[in-house]
């Protein structure tokens, strides 16, 4: 059973879901994360934004239309800034998941190779239970590099997800996740 107790949401900011700069398959990932949002809100468990504050001039600068967050969190929601990849890095995300007394979460998001997975990574050594639904998370095209071919983006989300180990749970669906209330 794909169960967990709380829904951390990655960086799911304008200019990476919406508009000429989004990843592809925007529209795919934004409807499969707001079923997971709906899911978590009816089990009314903790809901916990990831919005990164890139530098100026970068797609996702504070205060500019693209750093905006695409989904409106609710009031008992939390919003965290972060400025590096791995969103407990200089955050209260931690402190938020053991004042809930969370073990377990789903995370969803952009970009899976990155922010996600540096998430995830960390979550995983602080000891959390992590589930990565394969259709919540999404990337961009990696270019070709010297000597090599680019990699799709679908490509590039599924070995972000193999690069996690075996100590996370990845399940194909965001209709598979449980959200329960501890």
């Amino acid at each position: 059973m794909n169960e967990v107790e709380a829904l951390i949401v990655v960086d799911v900011q304008n200019a990476f879901v919406s508009g000429t700069k989004a990843v592809p398959d925007y529209k795919q990932l934004t409807s499969s994360i707001s079923i997971l949002l709906y899911k978590a809100r009816l089990a009314n468990v903790p809901v916990i934004f990831l919005q990164n504050d890139g530098e100026m001039g970068a797609l996702d600068e504070p205060y500019q239309s693209g750093w905006e967050l695409f989904f409106q969190p609710q009031p008992n929601e939390y919003v965290i800034r972060k400025n590096q990849d791995n969103g407990f890095s200089a955050t209260l995300l931690q402190q938020i998941l053991d004042n809930h007394e969370i073990k377990s979460f789903a995370i969803c998001g952009v970009l899976s190779e990155m922010c996600v997975a540096a998430t995830v990574r960390a979550a995983l050594e602080l000891g959390y239970d992590v589930l990565l639904p394969h259709d919540a998370h999404a990337t961009y095209d990696v270019p070709a590099g010297p000597g090599s071919h680019g990699v799709p983006a679908a490509m590039a989300a599924r070995a972000a997800e193999w690069s996690l180990g075996d100590e996370i749970r990845i399940c194909a669906s965001v209709n598979e996740v449980v959200f329960k209330r501890i």
